[in-house]
Order: structure tokens, then sequence, then C-alpha cells
């Protein structure tokens, strides 16, 4: 199958009219995304946006050929007249299945949202799975005789735990191309997007771009080890979790534990569950070697400071005596183990450590220590991972990335 995209933006388009945003502001030329449509060999057209003909034209293509038109989703933009010549516009009801007289066969996918998926099998075999934005499949719909999709098109940004539960239930596979539509101004366009799509292991194209399912892409690969450094309130843990958010199962490794009578910790890590996918498991601990050494799903650690701490508190590295007499030696052991692990560990683990030692110099002798061992233990640590980033203001600074 061959598919021209004629538009990658969310209905109302990208930049959003009259809409002041930094991101909308920069979406100009190139960058502009009209409401995500999709021509499939010429004879298919899945989902009717405004100026789709001058979209097809701008492509190469002409409509003249569509057989059949079918949509997604209530459309929240400006109204849409139906160009002469296209059949009329039809939804297909949620597992029925259309055979176009082109010789395609399109099963509707029930979704977990308003709309509706398609599942388009070309006549060569080659499958497509297209979903509309703000939606993911309400169950398991890909059987274990199913092999993966050729091509998947989905809102990878605004449900990266639709791409999750795809690659859970194998709809998704190695091969499988993903590429990131119904894009919004959430995400600034440039390096940014392609980013975070990447992440996902996913890419976004430009409207009027022409990709042949099956065909092979590639995609950078997720590196196995990054390290998010950020300040206070910097959004570096919001950053680590995007990162792994499109993974079917991921284990949150809290190294903060719980604080008897702190309610106000309480809630931090209250919020920081809510927005974590619902398969990700949670473990509160320090122990991190025996967890990096292990075979399993991703490792996100949040975060090494805390881990420091508890460290520090085991070797007595707050009392002067013990650190001299042998509580040093005890720590670097420690962090020396650490280091030894992110080095050797084969699963994808994100990491998220606090950066410290850009302000005031602490005021006492163990708060320097602190902040010295810190320094040294993100270091160590940052050489040992394929992607660092700092993350400041909510933006995230590629420090070091692997080679493509």
């Amino acid at each position: 199958m061959e598919l021209t995209l004629l538009g990658t933006g969310t209905p109302e388009g990208l930049p959003r009219p009259g809409c002041p945003c930094a991101a909308c502001a920069v979406s100009v030329g190139t960058r502009s995304r009209g409401a995500t449509s999709v021509l499939v060999d010429g004879a298919l057209l899945l989902d009717l946006t405004p100026g789709a003909v001058l979209a097809g034209a701008r492509a190469g293509h002409s409509l003249a050929g569509v057989r059949q038109v079918l949509l997604t989703h209530p459309h929240d933009g400006p109204a849409v007249e139906l160009p002469p010549g296209l059949p009329a516009a039809g939804r297909v009801p949620d597992g029925r299945e259309l055979a176009v007289i082109s010789g395609h066969r399109v099963r509707a996918v029930p979704m977990d949202a308003p709309g509706t998926g398609y599942e388009v099998t070309g006549p060569d075999g080659s499958r497509l799975l297209y979903l509309p934005p703000g939606g993911a499949p309400g169950g398991t719909h890909n059987g274990p005789a199913q092999r993966p999709y050729d091509l998947v098109l989905a809102d990878v940004l605004g449900r990266p735990e639709a791409l999750a539960r795809l690659r859970a239930s194998g709809a998704v596979g190695p091969a499988t191309d993903v590429i990131a539509v119904h894009l919004d101004h959430d995400t600034p366009p440039g390096p940014e997007l392609e980013r975070q799509c990447a992440a996902a292991g996913a890419r976004a194209v430009p409207d009027g771009t022409t990709v042949v399912a099956g065909e092979y892409h590639a995609v950078p690969d997720v590196p196995r080890r990054t390290l998010v450094l950020g300040g206070a309130r910097s959004g570096k843990s919001f950053e680590a979790e995007r990162r792994l958010a499109a993974f079917p199962e991921v284990i949150y490794v809290a190294t903060g534990g719980t604080r008897e009578g702190d309610a106000e910790w309480a809630q931090r890590v209250g919020l920081h569950r809510e927005r974590r996918p619902a398969t990700w498991r949670t473990l509160e601990t320090c122990e991190l070697v025996p967890l990096l050494e292990q075979a399993g799903p991703p490792l996100l650690i949040d975060c090494l400071a805390l881990w420091l701490t508890d460290a520090m508190d085991r070797a007595g590295a707050w009392d002067d005596a013990v650190w001299a007499a042998g509580g040093r030696k005890e720590l670097r052991e420690r962090m020396e183990d650490l280091v030894a692990a992110v080095r050797a560990c084969r699963r994808p683990v994100v990491l998220v450590s606090n950066e410290v030692g850009a302000g005031v110099v602490p005021a006492t002798a163990s708060g320097r220590r602190f902040r010295d061992e810190l320094g040294r233990l993100n270091s160590r640590v940052a050489g040992e991972c394929e992607h660092v980033l700092l993350v400041v203001a909510g933006q995230a600074l590629v420090l070091k990335e692997q080679p493509r």
C-alpha cells in the first residue's frame, strides 16, 4: 500500500487559528500542519478535511480515483464540504468489515474514546492501523495468528499508552513503521518533536509525505541508558516518565521511600503515582545494583540524589570523624558498584538526578560533602549512559546522544 499523508495535525490544524502560543508562532512553512487525512493507494480517503483536494494536488495526487471516504472522529474544526466527485463520507460500525471496490478491506477497531480506528489490509496483504486523535484501542484486537502491522498512524504524543498497548499485544513489532499524526501545539516543532517521537520509537513526517507500508525506515534506537538531570521542579521527572510512556511495562524505582508524618512528602509521592500509566509497577528501594543486573522490563530510577542520601546515611558520612575513618572509602565503594551496574545493564534504564553546585555554596561541611559527592556520582553515571539530558524550566537540553 502507498499512503499519502495529506495532513498530520489535529482537527484544528497547526498553527491553530488565532492561537498566540510559541509553538504556533513557529509552525510556519514546512512546519505547518493541516488536519490529519490519509489517501490510501489513491482509492481510499481516511478523514475528509478542509482543503483535501488542494493538499492532494500539492502532494502530486488527484482525489478523482477515491472510491470510499471514511471518518474516524467528530470534526471539531471548520465545516467541511464534500468536493464534487467524491463519494459521501461514512463510518464503519465498530467490529464490522468493509470491502472496498479497489480491493482494500477495512475493519473498524473499537476505541476507548469517541471515534473509530481503522485496520486496512491492502490488495498486496500489507496492513495499516489508523487511530483517531486521542484514541487508543479498546481491547486486544490483534489476535495471536495476526502478524504485526506494517504501518501504524496514531496520536503517539497525545496517547503514548496506545502505542504501549499495541506493543504489548504484538500488534506493533520491531519492524512496524510508527508515524505520529494528529500533532498539536503541545510539542514545539523541529528537534524537540523529533526527540519525543524517537523516544517512543516513532517518527514524524511533513504534510504531503508519501510512504509505502512495509518499506524499511530507520528510526533512532531508544537509548539503553539515559540520565536526566535537572534542578528542583525543573520537570526532570516528567521528562523521564515521558521517555518510557510508550513501553508496555515499566518498573518505577522510587528511592525516596515513605516519610512517616510528612504530609507534604506524601502529596508529592501521590502526584507522581497518579500520572504514571496503570501498567507500571512501583518498587520503593535503594538496592539498585540487583535490579540493574537482572533482565526484565525498562527501569525508571527516581532519583540518584535520594539514593546517595541513603548511601551516605549507611556510611556515616555526615560525621566528620566517621567520614575520615572509613566512611569516605565505604561510600566510594558503593558508588563504584552502582556505576559498574549501570555500565553492565542490559535492560533499558532511565535515571533521574538533581543537578547541584550551580547555586549558593552550602553553609555546612556535610552539605558541601553531599554536593560534591552528588556531582561526582552524576559525572560517573553520565559517562556510562548513551543519552544525557539537562532539564531547565521544563526544556530538555541534550548534553550527550548516541551516534545515529
